[in-house]
């Protein structure tokens, strides 16, 4: 029997999430195309997500954000139970579950991509990045998830040296059993982004996820 999380991942365009971040954060200085990278997305059904909310300002700010972020502190605020690693680094696989108590519907992921924030020589130096600062990381579908494609959680630092946060996915129900359900599945998508976004100011405030 495979159990949730072995095999390869479900959907194409692996990292296409990171193409998205880039473009937001402005390091990504193409030739006109889409920086958003949507228009790469081959595979017809995929539902994008994206939410983005300003949690403060400084570097100080923007790197507890980055470090919650890469140590799995986002998706443990939103209330979910993580196994897996220390840390978000490419190649690394993560079983969340979401539910409560012992009734926990797991969702194994593998990370894509990842990025750390820039070391800076005076950790209470204020002053604003170089353009479009960011750190975070991508993780995308392994068989036993409900949902095929990928997901990933950002934290920008402005020119002006305001700190955001993002959440990106495009996904689409992994089977027909989860086709049936995909309102019910969309519902619970703005759900645990909502808590994403909750867990991202608690987080950015210094306080506990």
């Amino acid at each position: 029997m495979r159990h949730p999380g072995h095999g390869e991942l479900t959907y194409p365009e692996h990292g296409l999430t990171g193409i998205f971040a880039r473009g937001l954060s402005g390091q990504d200085h193409g030739n006109g195309a889409d920086p958003t990278g949507r228009d790469s997305v081959t595979a017809p059904g995929y539902r994008w997500v994206h939410k983005s909310i300003v949690v403060g300002s400084g570097r100080a700010v923007y790197e507890r954000l980055a470090e919650g972020i890469l140590s799995w502190e986002i998706q443990r605020g939103a209330g979910l139970a993580v196994r897996g690693p220390d840390r978000a680094v490419p190649g690394a696989r993560v079983i969340s579950g979401f539910g409560l108590g012992d009734l926990r519907l797991p969702v194994p992921c593998q990370v894509v991509w990842a990025q750390e924030p820039v070391a800076t020589v005076d950790p209470d130096e204020q002053c604003g990045p170089a353009r479009g600062e960011m750190a975070g990381f991508g993780y995308g579908t392994l068989p036993g998830h409900p949902a095929s494609g990928e997901e990933a959680f950002i934290a920008r630092f402005g020119e002006d040296g305001a700190v955001r946060f993002d959440v990106l996915a495009f996904s689409k129900p992994a089977g027909l059993i989860f086709r049936l359900a995909a309102p019910v599945t969309t519902l619970s998508q703005r759900l645990i982004t909502q808590r994403y976004l909750h867990a991202a100011r608690r987080i950015a405030a210094g306080g506990s996820p």
